[in-house]
């Protein structure tokens, strides 16, 4: 054999293991992830908002039009290759673009207004981190074609709303901005460059790279070295335009009379170039250094940017692993998103084989919502039963011999110190119903 050969056969041999940064989301994981995907989805319903389902494959010209071709995601994290055509195409990093793609490219923004969702893959080349990963997911809301504070603060109440149903609310702090019109960051960036010109033997070499093409971002330094220097930078909040100003003001009115706390961040820029006057985050320190749970704000010129008509909109992000994490870290998932089983099913012989399965199915279309395994694969009546308790339920139902003869099952209690019940078929759903809701198994 040679040399070439014994390699290639090495090779073979080598177990297949996923990329760095894109992890396999287990059964014991995915349950918890239904639970906060579920609270999304009812919420969206409640606000009135529709899903919209996008490609994670896009034209990359997309996101450098977008995002701004000397922002970090596009000139170090996309995922980008060349398709057999010779098409630049990117893994989408993030979700906005490709909502106000789909919009334009089906209608959806001709003179009407549009509240949409969506939740998804997205894809960044950045050194994985806890609660960071190449491959994440994110759940994002948009709105177009309204320009009023009232809808921004919307955007705000609904995040909030959401973080009252998972039982963040209290573990989260809302930090808000403005970044004015385009003209008015025109004349800041100015402004901010002289500043920083002044100082620049304290910029480290991300903010020095950052000072000719994108200023605005040093200001989210998290460099401790450089936090004094940029406490005492020139605030956009000082340079505002008229109308940024009083929406800005209405926004915070709004939410006063709402009753959500927020602070004034005037560093708070967002690494996105298409954001203007609100920008938000909802931040917390019970994740260390990875604060940022969800972020957002108004993106006016993005449409037209992307060659469309001129749309106000407004809009927000958040990963679905920093709120797993955040849940868990907190221990705030509640006992039934965990997903249990209700009951197992046991035939015991092969005789009772058909007949539990016929059962298992009347017992399915009788109760919605009971979740009950069926044994499967034989085995002694000792392993069936450690199988039982292993699953998780709470009940277990026996079809051996006897019950088949007498139309009965054998009613085992796996959680509690009870004696078990030979139970007639005959109205077993309706015992079920109140076993499983008896206070019992609170």
């Amino acid at each position: 054999m040679s040399t070439s050969q014994a390699s290639q056969k090495e090779s073979s041999k080598k177990k297949i293991q996923a990329i760095r940064g894109m992890n396999d989301l287990l059964p014991e994981q995915s349950v918890l992830w239904q639970y906060v995907e579920g609270q999304v989805q009812a919420l969206m319903r409640r606000y009135g908002y529709a899903e919209i389902r996008t490609p994670i494959v896009e034209q990359t010209a997309l996101f450098k039009r977008s995002i701004g071709e000397v922002t970090d995601i596009v000139e170090k994290e996309m995922y980008t290759f060349d398709d057999r055509n010779g098409d630049s195409l990117t893994l989408r990093p993030e979700g906005t673009a490709s909502c106000v793609r789909a919009a334009m490219e089906h209608g959806l923004l001709h003179n009407q207004t549009q509240r949409l969702w969506y939740q998804g893959p997205m894809f960044r080349h950045e050194r994985p981190q806890k609660g960071r990963y190449r491959q994440f997911h994110q759940v994002g809301v948009e709105a177009f074609g309204l320009e009023g504070p009232d809808i921004d603060a919307e955007t705000i109440l609904l995040s909030a709303r959401l973080w009252k149903a998972l039982g963040l609310y209290e573990h989260v702090s809302l930090e808000l901005n403005s970044l004015g019109s385009s003209e008015a960051r025109a004349a800041y960036r100015d402004t901010l460059v002289a500043y920083f010109e002044q100082h620049h033997a304290l910029l480290d070499e991300d903010s020095r790279r950052r000072l000719t093409s994108n200023p605005m971002r040093i200001l989210d330094s998290k460099n401790p070295d450089m936090a004094e220097m940029l406490d005492a930078a020139p605030r956009l909040m000082d340079h505002l335009d008229d109308a940024s100003r009083a929406h800005f003001e209405q926004l915070c009115a709004l939410l006063d009379a709402a009753g959500i706390d927020y602070v004034i961040n005037p560093r708070l820029v967002r690494g996105l170039d298409y954001y203007g006057r609100t920008v938000f985050e909802w931040t917390t320190t019970a994740l260390g250094s990875q604060g940022t749970v969800c972020a957002g704000g108004r993106y006016d010129g993005l449409v037209e940017q992307l060659g469309g008509k001129p749309t106000p909109a407004v809009g927000f992000a958040m990963g679905i692993e920093r709120l797993v994490l955040l849940l868990d870290t907190l221990a705030l998932v509640p006992d039934t998103a965990r997903d249990e089983l209700d009951v197992y099913l046991l035939p015991m012989g092969e005789a009772a084989t058909a007949a539990a399965l016929l059962l298992g199915e009347r017992l399915r279309e009788a109760l919605p919502e009971l979740r009950l395994q069926l044994h499967c694969g034989g085995g002694s009546f000792k392993s069936r039963i450690k199988k039982a308790d292993r699953s998780g339920a709470r009940l277990a139902l026996l079809l051996g011999e006897d019950e088949l003869a007498e139309g009965s099952v054998t009613l085992k209690f796996l959680r509690e110190e009870r004696e078990q019940q030979r139970l007639p078929q005959a109205g077993l759903a309706d015992t079920l119903t109140s076993l499983l809701e008896g206070e019992s198994f609170a």
